[in-house]
């Protein structure tokens, strides 16, 4: 299930780019786009969001009111050329401050951090992987579909995602993964590698092995939390 978010923000090229961003990342749903605070307002009395992207100079009222003004807010990402509130946003808790200009990278790891209650509204939801992620590579960002990740593995300052026909390079780090893909399908099983518990075949002495005939260790710390998880309860 996809994050339902709005934007309020009263710039049109601002307003294309968060609205671009956001259906890049395969996880938002954009519900409405508001030039100014009093709309989004009237809005919310009427429908339940996820996500809020604020910015703070707005017509009629600014988005430090808005804050203010609204009880149970959902989770707010604040949007805003100026730095000058960044601290006193955050007595409102808000998830994130984007400075603009900001880049695609900056803004996934900004939804990256709001709170997995905001993105699921179900336990179903809350268990799932998202079905496509996007890794920096160069100047690009690359989207894989999670399901054809056969392993993960670290690389020094990299990790490696490994998929039956192809390798990609990524800047995130091995805990990174673990704390954005879901633990029911993904387990680490060694210092170095997470894997993808629907790729495994057969597990032999320590090592497992993958669909596609890929052989990865699996470490001594690791394999008894593996074999009570996903080999004596299956």
């Amino acid at each position: 299930m996809k994050m339902k978010c709005i934007i309020i923000e009263d710039q049109p090229p601002a307003q294309r780019i968060l609205k671009r961003y956001a259906e890049d990342t395969g996880s938002l749903q954009v519900q409405a786009v508001f030039s100014d605070a009093l709309q989004a307002i009237e809005y919310l009395r009427r429908n339940e969001v996820d996500l809020i992207f604020l910015d703070i100079h707005l017509p009629k009222i600014s988005g430090m009111d808005f804050l203010k003004s609204i009880p149970n807010l959902p989770a707010i990402i604040l949007t805003t050329a100026f730095p000058d509130y960044a601290l006193e946003s955050y007595e409102f808790n808000v998830v994130d401050y984007l400075l603009k200009p900001f880049s695609f990278e900056r803004f996934v790891r900004a939804i990256s951090k709001v709170p997995l209650k905001n993105q699921a509204n179900t336990l179903e939801s809350q268990l799932a992987t998202p079905k496509e992620i996007f890794i920096k590579s160069g100047y690009e960002h690359i989207k894989i579909t999670v399901n054809d990740i056969n392993y993960i593995q670290s690389d020094a300052d990299y990790t490696e995602l490994v998929t039956a026909n192809k390798k990609y390079l990524s800047s995130e780090t091995l805990q990174y993964w673990l704390d954005h893909l879901n633990p029911n399908q993904f387990i680490r099983i060694h210092k170095s590698y997470i894997v993808n518990v629907s790729k495994i075949e057969k597990v032999g002495g320590n090592r497992i092995f993958l669909s596609g005939g890929n052989i990865i260790p699996i470490g001594r710390t690791y394999k008894e939390g593996f074999i009570k998880k996903f080999i004596e309860k299956a």
